[in-house]
């Protein structure tokens, strides 16, 4: 089992889709817009090739630690010497053959997604929210908005084989 490289970079796309989502004036967006003290015309002045082609970069980067994250075969990798196997123990074939596939769900890396938006995400941007003197609704959104995407970008690096 090596590493995928290409089903981070279809997950990178969740963070797009979830956020143009979320962030919509009819759903957080215009809560969100009032808490960050942003205007609408604010917000169109950025350079959004810069924005959303660095977003979609830093998704896939948050894409490739999900794998190791959900798929806890990446541990007994590597315990054999990482990614790329050039000779194997009849060992760890073995155990591959038998567990290679224990837990490749996209429900089971929905769940570690979860996780990760719980237990690591929301104090991160909790703890950044408290310091900048932020509002719970403005760590709520942030927080749900990574949570979220975690959990699809859990399921699809998790699932896909």
């Amino acid at each position: 089992m090596e590493m995928n490289f290409i089903s981070p970079v279809v997950a990178a796309f969740t963070t797009l889709l979830v956020g143009f989502v979320w962030y919509h004036p009819k759903v957080f967006g215009a809560v969100w817009m009032k808490e960050t003290g942003l205007t609408q015309e604010e917000l169109q002045k950025g350079n959004m090739l810069k924005i959303f082609g660095l977003t979609f970069i830093f998704s896939i980067f948050i894409g490739m630690i999900m794998q190791s994250l959900t798929i806890h075969q990446m541990g007994a990798l590597g315990m054999v010497g990482g990614p790329t196997i050039t000779s194997i123990k009849p060992s760890f074939a073995a155990f591959m053959a038998d567990y290679g596939m224990a837990f490749r769900t996209a429900k089971h890396g929905a769940l570690h997604g979860f996780m990760t938006g719980l237990f690591f995400a929301f104090p991160m941007i909790a703890i950044n929210g408290l310091f900048e003197r932020k509002s719970w609704k403005y760590i709520f959104i942030h927080a749900g908005f990574w949570t979220v995407s975690l959990m699809i970008i859990g399921a699809i690096v998790c699932a896909w084989v």
